[in-house]
């Protein structure tokens, strides 16, 4: 007799997010069902439709709606021609970068996708220059030029070996140029794209129904019909959702409670399936420079000190985290522990020497900010262990305080905070991109960070290696920087949970390397 409880054990020992096993994927046909939308629910919403607005989980819908010239297959781990035939390096130094597109590719409008369209969507990410936008992944890019219809031609101010990896980031999505202003922002909740769905209707933190593309082409071999999205506010909203049938399957946001619960017998029993994956996704503390107890670098050591990431990670989040001791995750080339190695275990007295000799003797007080509804419903009650830990050391006077998503953002980026909390999904598996989103003057927080050594030489100098397992030296050096300034502080590395009804297939299937849902892999079983 067929043991399905088995299977999904097996389905569930996800070796890494990249290289996703296929697991028990012969029980499905493949083919599209008719049984209406396959539902997913997340508690992690657009915060825009346009790709030049958004450096965020934004990208999870823009994924499924619109094309990038690469991509990722399911099983690979590096860049795959999608809305272009073939891609590559034309030089020996690694700064001109070649797409040829595929032939006849349209928009879902009937518009051609040509390389004017291309060379259209990448210079508006550049000339709106949102901040805190995906305008910081061009770095290295000099000028795009479309020589012809079919080519599209990249020059480089420098060597990049990581530009495939940024070309395949849902931020560099395809827009058609007679929808999308090339200086300004799309107004409006349509979306003109290319990719495997069309966005039919959609209402803001509510809902997007997703239906096939007719007019797609690329390598997505889609499993359905349509999919529906659902946004919730909380975990606990979004499980009650799976386990009533009103969902097929919960992604991002999961609280660690449920995910407790749904590895439980009574989830079993209800036909309930929970897929647990190594996952790259960080947590991290932001210190403001320019606060005057924040901006101190004995205060972020003191903090340091004392922040203790076992005990969040157990209390909080029940053992579904590890602690974290550098911006790069365990699991990737170039992690080390370099917070680990330089405080040890949490040390109130030594957070005490550091303060005292800087002359602070009295509490340092501080305002430290999180956001209500982006990263899961754990996320007050971990800033509020944090408060407790830095109070109960009589070094801290704590202030907590938190704001939705979309004002949050607008808060941070205009450094209203002092300290404030963030996470990070990446936008391609390299160590790359655990630095240089957080460095620079135009970075992902919004919150100038100069580390000219990172961003003069470390960095480049790994962007020349094509053979990523060459650049350990360079990530190392990079994060004994980041450790010594302490202007960013990591708590913990996130698993990957996908809970999902035992009449859904592909979940195990439908990550990419940066995590990002792939909702064509979703369908229903149609067959034991």
């Amino acid at each position: 007799m067929f043991n399905r409880n088995r299977c999904l054990r097996r389905m569930a020992a996800i070796a890494s997010v990249s290289s996703l096993v296929t697991g028990c994927g012969v029980l499905s046909s493949g083919a599209p069902d008719d049984e209406g939308p396959v539902v997913v629910g997340t508690t992690s919403s657009p915060s825009t439709l346009d790709p030049a607005a958004s450096w965020d989980s934004s990208w999870e819908l823009f994924r499924n709606v619109y094309q990038t010239l690469l991509s990722y297959p399911v099983g690979a781990s590096t860049p795959q021609p999608d809305a272009a035939k073939s891609c590559g390096f034309s030089d020996n130094s690694n700064q001109v970068f070649r797409c040829e597109l595929r032939e006849g590719t349209t928009f879902s409008d009937g518009s051609t996708l040509d390389a004017k369209a291309v060379k259209h969507s990448i210079d508006r990410i550049r000339r709106i220059g949102v901040n805190g936008g995906p305008a910081g992944l061009l770095g290295s890019l000099e000028r795009v030029q479309a020589p012809s219809e079919r080519e599209v031609v990249f020059h480089l101010d420098k060597p990049d070996t990581t530009f495939p990896f940024v070309l395949a980031t849902p931020a560099m999505s395809i827009v058609a140029p007679d929808a999308y202003p090339a200086d300004a922002l799309r107004e409006g909740d349509g979306v003109v794209g290319s990719g495997p769905y069309t966005l039919r209707s959609y209402k803001e933190g509510e809902e997007a129904e997703l239906v096939r593309n007719d007019r797609y082409k690329g390598f997505a071999e889609r499993r359905n019909d349509a999919v529906t999205i659902r946004y919730f506010q909380d975990s606990g909203t979004m499980v009650k959702a799976l386990r009533d049938d009103r969902i097929d399957l919960a992604y991002r946001g999961l609280a660690a409670g449920d995910i407790i619960g749904l590895q439980g017998k009574t989830s079993k029993e209800e036909g309930l399936q929970l897929i647990d994956g190594t996952g790259t996704d960080i947590n991290y503390l932001v210190f403001n420079p320019k606060d005057p107890w924040a901006g101190r670098k004995e205060v972020r050591r003191a903090v340091a000190q004392v922040v203790d990431r076992a005990a969040i990670a157990h209390k909080v989040y029940r053992d579904t985290v590890d602690p974290l001791y550098s911006m790069v995750p365990k699991g990737m080339t170039g992690h080390t522990t370099g917070f680990f190695d330089d405080y040890g275990e949490p040390s109130v007295s030594k957070a005490r020497r550091i303060l005292t000799g800087a002359g602070i003797t009295e509490p340092v007080p501080l305002t430290l900010w999180y956001t209500t509804d982006r990263y899961g419903s754990e996320t007050a009650l971990e800033f509020k262990e944090l408060e407790r830990q830095l109070e109960a050391s009589k070094l801290f006077d704590i202030t907590l305080e938190s704001r939705p998503w979309k004002t949050y953002v607008e808060g941070y980026q205009k450094g209203e905070y002092p300290v404030f909390g963030r996470g990070w999904s990446p936008d391609f598996p390299d160590a790359d991109n655990f630095i240089a989103p957080f460095v620079g003057r135009q970075n992902a927080l919004g919150t100038p960070y100069e580390a000219t050594e990172i961003t003069t030489e470390l960095l480049p100098s790994s962007r020349r290696e094509s053979d990523r397992g060459n650049v350990v030296r360079q990530f190392e050096e990079a994060q004994r920087i980041l450790v010594d300034d302490v202007r960013l502080l990591p708590l913990w590395q996130g698993r990957q949970y996908v809970a999902a009804s035992r009449d859904i297939s592909g979940a195990e299937r439908a990550l990419d390397p940066s995590t990002i849902m792939m909702v064509w892999e979703l369908s229903r079983k149609t067959s034991w």
